[in-house]
């Protein structure tokens, strides 16, 4: 359902007490008796009080400033940003309907109330309360025994994304890590592991033009890119994008495999694609821009490496060039609109419109969200995408960018300082149960591994705080499952969150924490901010209601039972590293004002901050004074860095890493072995319900947001199925129950769902199927080749009704 049944409640929250109490006289004057509704709201506006500021700091990308009311010890009413005049620009910072949802989230029955110890098999949920002490002390010497057994390496910090404040966070429990010599570190993340891992090979970093260059352009083209929802709050990104719309009127055309909000009435045109396919597209277009004399030649000669023969490397072996393989000159194949209709889905006369869209019209500016390079085949996909902005030169000039999601200011203010971590070890993010089955055998060229050649130990201890990727957000949940209840493996996991998540359920000890209105912090923006830059303070509004504590104040607790708290203080409390925190910041920011006037006052916002809105335009302008940080200095198209990797790394049969960008076929595609049993492509998406799995406990939500797997009608009607039929989605890691949702808005032989939901097996009659409806219980630990990243929408399924 679109995010616009909630803006009702928005008109409200800024309608004054006064126009409210004049509309119920007015009445009347009129003659008309004010109905008891009337009298109820005028009443109850009237009795509000004051507020404290608050904000929801769940990593959608946004962070957004919360009015919290609160009455006799509750939260009874969550209004959002009222401080700015709106407009595109200033704005008002308006939190969507997940982050006013912030009482409900108060006052669940899911809130972890008490410390506790598991008392059953890990995984079974089975607790005993115990006190803070105990929980204190039971952490402090499991830990310094691990340490003392195997070292720090062997204790690894869980990947996570729910606490993004600036002191009551992951890092409260990375500095107190780093106190007692580190942990086992992580490179990448869940969200964007492959393109962070393949734009440097092109660029030298991922980057792309501010989101405001949109306006500047006659023709933006982006691939599975969904700001509306993405990046729904009111102010950043999303409405940002809205604006440039608004402003430059470019033509718009998105490809995606479902027509989603960010499509719905806003666009010219939408493409849809089979999952995974991305590459193909762009080769088939390549052919066409090739083949028309649409490329930019000059500016593939000054600027960039591989385009040709004429620019490739010296050491390059003969038609590796993109252009050959493009062509067919390399390997027999040209990549005709004709080769890519069939890999995609797409019809071939729309792909030689798109060709001829993006060759004649400047500026264009390509987009990708990060949907496309969270694939089995991901990294060759987001160079692949990149290439439509090289071929064309659309690249260091207004209205173009680097064929990467828009981009903003990345300012930042300064968090509580972790130390230093002297472990050297590095894994991939999403090879963390690899490092628990397998961790002394793996190593640099088969699994990535960074800082040693092989790692020397088990992970053997886990902290997991602010996160559900222990079991939720992590791909084969039935197999993740397997390993976390193995206590001979990793013999310790501390959990610490604000609700019975699912992976609270293996926690050896379990800690409540505070959720934002019951503590003191700060926090400021998140990566969709777009030209934003924001700071906003957080007020305790009212006290826990149990025993829960902020991270703070749990570490401070293990630090004093560990023998560290002096270093893990030095001498502050926590709302003295608010304040130092705050003018750390302030130092590179005087527009600021002092600490206390921002504490009383409320948000801020920053005009001042430098950036670069439009990505290598200095480059542009001349390449040899301001050249790229890749080895060439220019875009490299064919990079030498990656055919070393492809010819020393070992890779599983069928994983790819080359030179230049490549469509490559993946195991969990159409016209495979496993697409004869398994049919259907299926894949996660962000819905307005949740972000990540935050949120997905909240039964007004679900409500407004159900869980639904979208399929095409002829999909359905070749099954059987009708809408809201229950059915089951599976394929040999597991099955999934669900409603259907038949609709046109998704392309045949294509299912999808919105990710995120809640892992909950339920057995019968010796067969277990995950009744919650999480994705992860399809997708695949088999990582992507390069980033070894997470393949989550790379999944093939049959559904059967339940």
């Amino acid at each position: 359902m679109p995010q616009h049944v909630f803006e009702p409640l928005a008109r409200t929250a800024c309608t004054s007490r006064r126009s409210l109490l004049l509309g119920a006289a007015n009445l009347a004057v009129l003659g008309f008796a004010p109905l008891p509704i009337s009298r109820a709201v005028a009443a109850a506006v009237e009795d509000y009080g004051d507020y404290t500021w608050g904000a929801c700091v769940i990593n959608c990308g946004n962070r957004c400033p919360l009015r919290v009311y609160s009455k006799n010890g509750r939260v009874i009413r969550i209004e959002t940003d009222n401080t700015i005049k709106d407009g595109c620009k200033p704005r008002q910072i308006r939190a969507c309907l997940k982050g006013r949802s912030m009482r409900e989230r108060l006052y669940s029955p899911d809130r972890l109330k008490y410390p506790m110890k598991r008392v059953g098999e890990r995984g079974e949920a089975k607790f005993e309360r115990i006190t803070w002490e105990e929980a204190y002390e039971t952490i402090a010497t499991r830990w310094k025994a691990i340490l003392e057994k195997y070292g720090p390496d062997a204790v690894y910090w869980q990947y996570c994304s729910g606490q993004q404040s600036l002191v009551n966070s992951r890092r409260a429990w990375q500095r107190l890590m780093n106190i007692m010599g580190g942990y086992l570190k992580y490179y990448g993340s869940y969200s964007s592991a492959q393109i962070s891992a393949a734009f440097p090979y092109t660029y030298g970093k991922k980057v792309a033009s501010g989101v405001e260059q949109i306006a500047n352009a006659k023709l933006y083209v982006a691939f599975g890119n969904n700001p509306s929802v993405t990046r729904g709050s009111g102010g950043s990104k999303g409405y940002q994008f809205r604006c440039a719309l608004e402003k430059g009127h470019p033509k718009t055309i998105v490809i995606d495999p479902i027509y989603t909000d960010t499509v719905a009435g806003k666009v010219d045109q939408w493409i849809p694609i089979r999952p995974g396919t991305d590459a193909a597209l762009v080769e088939g277009i390549a052919y066409e821009l090739i083949r028309n004399g649409w490329v930019d030649e000059a500016f593939l000669a000054k600027y960039c490496i591989g385009y040709d023969e004429k620019t490739l490397p010296k050491g390059a072996p003969e038609k590796s060039d993109y252009k050959s393989y493009i062509l067919g000159e390399a390997d027999g194949t040209p990549k005709t609109p004709e080769y890519a209709s069939r890999i995609t889905g797409i019809p071939v006369e729309t792909i030689v419109a798109l060709a001829r869209e993006i060759g004649t019209t400047k500026p264009c500016f390509i987009a990708q969200g990060l949907g496309p390079q969270r694939q089995a085949n991901g990294e060759q996909t987001a160079r692949a995408i990149a290439m439509l902005a090289i071929l064309t030169g659309q690249v260091g000039l207004p209205g173009t960018s680097t064929g990467m999601e828009e981009d903003g200011t990345n300012w930042e203010p300064v968090y509580l300082p972790v130390g230093e971590n002297k472990v050297k070890a590095t894994i991939p993010v999403f090879l963390w149960t690899d490092a628990i089955t397998r961790g002394p055998e793996m190593d640099a060229t088969h699994d990535g591994i960074r800082g040693v050649e092989k790692l020397s130990n088990h992970i053997r201890m886990i902290v997991n705080s602010g996160g559900n990727t222990l079991i939720n957000q992590h791909s084969d949940t039935f197999k993740t499952d397997k390993i976390l209840r193995d206590t001979t493996k990793c013999e310790f996991i501390v959990v610490c969150d604000n609700m019975m998540t699912p992976s609270a359920r293996y926690a050896d000890i379990l800690l409540p924490d505070t959720l934002g209105p019951e503590t003191f912090d700060i926090c400021g923006n998140g990566d969709s901010m777009g030209d934003l830059a924001c700071i906003y303070p957080m007020h305790k509004a009212v006290e826990p209601q149990w025993e829960q504590k902020p991270s703070w104040e749990i570490c401070l607790g293990i630090a004093r039972a560990l023998g560290v708290e002096e270093a893990y203080t030095e001498g502050r409390d926590q709302m003295g590293w608010i304040r130092w925190c705050y003018e750390e910041t302030r130092k590179a920011n005087p527009e600021l004002p002092s600490f206390e006037a921002f504490w009383n006052k409320g948000p801020r916002q920053l005009f001042d901050v430098k950036w670069q809105p439009i990505m290598f335009e200095d480059f542009r302008k001349d390449p040899e004074k301001h050249p790229l940080s890749t080895p060439s200095g220019k875009i490299e198209i064919y990079s030498e860095r990656l055919a070393e990797l492809a010819r020393t790394w070992v890779l599983p049969k069928g994983d790819v890493i080359s030179a230049i960008p490549k469509f490559v076929r993946t195991a969990e595609m159409p016209e495979t072995e496993l697409a004869k049993k398994y049919p259907l492509q299926c894949f996660g998406y962000h819905g307005h319900g949740r972000t990540h799995s935050t949120f997905h406990n909240l039964p007004k939500l679900r409500e407004v947001h159900p869980d639904r797997l979208l399929l095409n009608e002829l999909d359905a009607k070749a099954r059987g199925l009708a809408d809201g039929d229950m059915v089951e989605v599976f394929n040999d890691r597991g099955a999934i129950r669900l409603p259907v949702h038949v609709t046109k808005r998704i392309m045949p032989g294509v299912c999808a769902l919105p990710q995120g939901a809640w892992f909950k097996p339920e057995t019968k009659d010796g067969r277990t199927v995950d009744a919650g409806a999480c994705i992860n219980t399809l997708t695949s630990q088999h990582p992507s080749p390069l980033a070894k990243g997470n393949p989550q929408h790379s999944n093939l399924v049959d559904i059967r009704r339940a």
